[in-house]
This record gives C-alpha cells, sequence and structure tokens, in this order.
C-alpha cells in the first residue's frame, strides 16, 4: 500500500477533528458537562482512543469547538439589507400571510431575514448553536480563564454589531455612533435580551430536527415586534 502524502494526513486530520467537533456539539446540547469523551467517540461513530488522540479531554474539546464557532459567529449580520435569494422567496411568501401584511418592506428585508438566517445556521451547526446558548449565560458553566475571553470575544463580533443594527429599540438600522454600546448599556442589553430568546425558542425546533422548517415562524415572532403588539 503506498503510503499517504502529507497533503493526505492533514486532510484526513481536519476532516476527523470536525467530525469530532459535530458530536460534541450534540452531546453537550443533550447531556451538559457530564458528557465524557467516550460520549463523543460513540457519537461520532469512532473508537475511543481515536477522539483521545486528538482531545485528552473534554475541557479542550469544547473550548476548540466554541473559538471555532466563534470565527463564523457574527455572519448572519453581513450584508444586513441583503437578504439570500432562499430568504428573499420567503418574505415574498409573506405577502400572502394576513399576519404578516402589517409588517414594513424595510424591516422584513433586514432584521427578520437576518433572524431566519442565523435560525437556519443553528440548523445546520450545532456548535454555533451551542456558542449563542451558552452566550446567552455569560459562558458561566466554563472556567472563569475560559469564560472571560469568550464572553469578550462574543461580545465584539455579535453583541456591539448587533446591538447597533436593533438601534434603540425601535428595530431599524442605526449608527453605531449614535448609540450607548458601553457595557451594560439599554441597547447592548436589549441585543443580550434578543438573542437569548431567539435561543430559547430555538431550542426545541432544533431537538426536534425541525429547526429550518420552524425559522420564519420563529423569526417573525421574536424579529417583527411591532406586528406582534398590532394584533395584541
Amino acid at each position: 500500500m503506498t503510503p499517504r502524502t502529507k497533503e493526505q494526513n492533514e486532510e484526513i486530520r481536519i476532516r476527523r477533528l470536525a467530525q469530532i467537533r459535530i458530536a460534541a456539539a450534540d452531546v453537550f446540547l443533550d447531556k451538559g458537562l457530564v458528557m465524557e469523551i467516550r460520549d463523543v467517540a460513540v457519537q461520532a461513530g469512532l473508537g475511543y482512543g481515536t477522539v483521545y488522540h486528538y482531545y485528552s479531554n473534554k475541557g479542550d474539546l469544547l473550548h476548540d469547538l466554541l473559538w471555532v464557532c466563534m470565527e463564523r459567529a457574527g455572519e448572519w449580520l453581513d450584508g444586513f439589507t441583503s437578504p439570500s435569494p432562499s430568504v428573499t422567496e420567503r418574505l415574498s411568501d409573506l405577502s400572502h400571510d394576513r399576519r404578516m401584511r402589517q409588517v414594513p418592506l424595510a424591516e422584513e428585508k433586514s432584521l427578520f431575514a437576518a433572524g431566519i438566517r442565523l435560525l437556519e445556521a443553528w440548523a445546520d451547526d450545532h456548535g454555533l448553536y451551542l456558542l449563542y446558548k451558552l452566550a446567552a449565560d455569560d459562558f458561566r458553566p466554563l472556567p472563569e480563564a475560559r469564560a472571560v475571553p469568550l464572553a469578550a470575544a462574543f461580545r465584539e463580533q455579535v453583541l456591539l454589531p448587533f446591538a447597533a443594527v436593533l438601534g434603540d429599540g425601535e428595530l431599524v438600522p442605526a449608527k453605531p455612533s449614535a448609540l450607548d454600546l458601553s457595557e451594560n448599556s439599554a441597547a447592548l442589553r436589549f441585543a443580550e435580551f434578543r438573542l437569548a430568546a431567539l435561543a430559547g425558542a430555538a431550542s426545541l425546533p432544533l431537538r426536534r430536527g425541525t429547526l429550518r422548517a420552524d425559522a420564519r415562524d420563529i423569526a417573525a415572532v421574536l424579529f417583527t415586534e411591532r406586528t406582534m403588539q398590532r394584533q395584541i
């Protein structure tokens, strides 16, 4: 048998790490901090020794998983006013939905579309959902030495941009310079509450495997606040 090249070995390593992280996210969402490396191995369909070769303890595995997810944590806010074609189609469908007729088109194409993108990202990547779920608790389940840097990075990459988008709570884009985005400011707390509510609403559909199908309805409830107020 021809020996594998360095490139092939690296490709296998990267693929195996991704496989382990995907499994770890699912196990952690199910068991929390009581998960063990053995549980991850079973979920990934790998031998215990294989997983242990890459991660000797669950703390390092979870820490690595969260930082990898942090790299794309804010992507759902990219192109805030330019929803993807799939989202555009869904927004078109909403024009026939009596419940949503009062939602301004500009709002649908911004916050509502962004909410759908985030929910769909969570449906595809449970590790990304885990990051937001732990962020809602300020990463308190983790040791302080690991929780503090994660919280700071999440604040810079997600909370601050999202708070700027939310503006003063009127659900319209606003200039960051016009907002108070200091620690514990109203704008920042509003962004934290909205994301925590979204993570909570997504929990059950994610476990049922229906989050992608339910994304539009969840976003409608949490990201079209003025419409809901009119109905009430």
